[in-house]
């Protein structure tokens, strides 16, 4: 077994350019401008459609971003539309280039901060502001990316190992596969809910109640806000059943910090739970939440992982301490707590 706090991985790696064709012209390094006549064929049909059949190097779905990104003209003019109907003779210009989607599963240098890690898995502790996987508006600069840099075994991983993820706010524990056997067993485990996750969370307003309560409320899209999660009534909406245990640790005038352990993965699932009772997170304004005593992102923490080790069956638990926006926070709301 091997111990690493902090890795860099290598440089990045460049994929090689294109081919062009005849009736092709360089206009960069990686980008070619392809210019293409339409045939009687393809008349009448979709602008995606036809690209795809004439452009079989690319898949559908590149050229798709390709037209909405502005990169292709019809007959001269800029069309950013890919249900375009076109007409035989048509001249179509195309310029090809990677798109950010095409790029998000590129490895990039990154210094990660590994608790543990053997041949077959790693606990990492992701810092708060890190993406876990790439998606709009977040196309490089992942933990994904990170991984791919630093492990040339990742990319032959689907999601180069990660089997769960982490708000890009929520800091703390999360594992991830090195081979396949273990990313088999550990999604698995995590479905059968056998890894055990705790996490610590700065609330607003004094604890009331119970110092030990469980939630038991379905979680889904919030019906009258698409970008934000809720609890919802499954005969009415979509969604799954989701379930929290949750203690409180200490109280003070006008916040409380808890422990929440999840008994299901829904996303969002702490946020919204406690949101429910009243007590939004410190700094989460998508749920209710305002910045207080210097925290600005939602104050939550992975800080307890546990599971079987899914090849040797070992039993491991790993813990970290809350990041230092926290800590100051706790020790200003008169919340410190001992939670190793």
């Amino acid at each position: 077994m091997k111990q690493s706090r902090s890795i860099i991985s290598s440089d990045l790696q460049v994929a090689p350019e294109e081919q062009s064709d005849d009736n092709s012209q360089e206009v960069g390094p990686d980008h070619e401008l392809r210019g293409l006549t339409v045939p009687d064929r393809h008349h009448a049909q979709r602008l995606d459609r036809a690209l795809a059949e004439l452009i079989p190097e690319f898949s559908r779905s590149h050229l798709q971003q390709l037209i909405e990104a502005g990169f292709v003209t019809v007959n001269a003019a800029t069309t950013i539309k890919s249900s375009t109907r076109l007409r035989a003779g048509d001249q179509i210009a195309v310029e090809l280039r990677p798109t950010p989607q095409t790029q998000a599963f590129k490895p990039q240098p990154m210094t990660l901060d590994v608790v543990y890690e053997d041949a077959h898995l790693m606990v990492i502790n992701k810092p708060a502001g890190l993406v876990v996987h790439p998606a709009p508006g977040n196309w490089s600069g992942t933990l994904l990316n990170g991984l791919l840099s630093r492990d040339s075994g990742a990319s032959l991983l689907p999601r180069a190992g990660i089997v769960h993820r982490l708000d890009k706010d929520t800091s703390g524990l999360m594992v991830v596969a090195r081979s396949r056997q273990a990313m088999d067993a550990l999604v698995q485990r995590i479905a059968a809910r056998d890894v055990s996750r705790q996490y610590l969370a700065l609330g607003h307003r004094r604890w009331s109640g119970p110092a030990l309560r469980k939630v038991e409320a379905p979680v889904g899209r919030d019906p009258r806000n698409r970008l934000r999660m809720a609890v919802v009534d499954l005969t009415l909406n979509g969604g799954k059943a989701a379930s929290t245990v949750i203690r409180l640790l200490k109280n003070s005038e006008n916040s409380c910090l808890v422990e929440c352990t999840l008994q299901t993965g829904r996303t969002h699932q702490i946020r919204v739970h406690m949101a429910t009772l009243g007590h939004s997170l410190l700094g989460d304004v998508v749920y209710g939440g305002a910045p207080l005593a210097g925290i600005s992102r939602q104050a939550l923490h992975a800080y307890r992982l546990g599971f079987e080790h899914p090849v040797t069956s070992q039993q491991l638990v790993f813990t970290a301490q809350p990041p230092e926006d926290m800590l100051l926070a706790m020790d200003e709301l008169k919340l410190s707590y001992n939670v190793a």
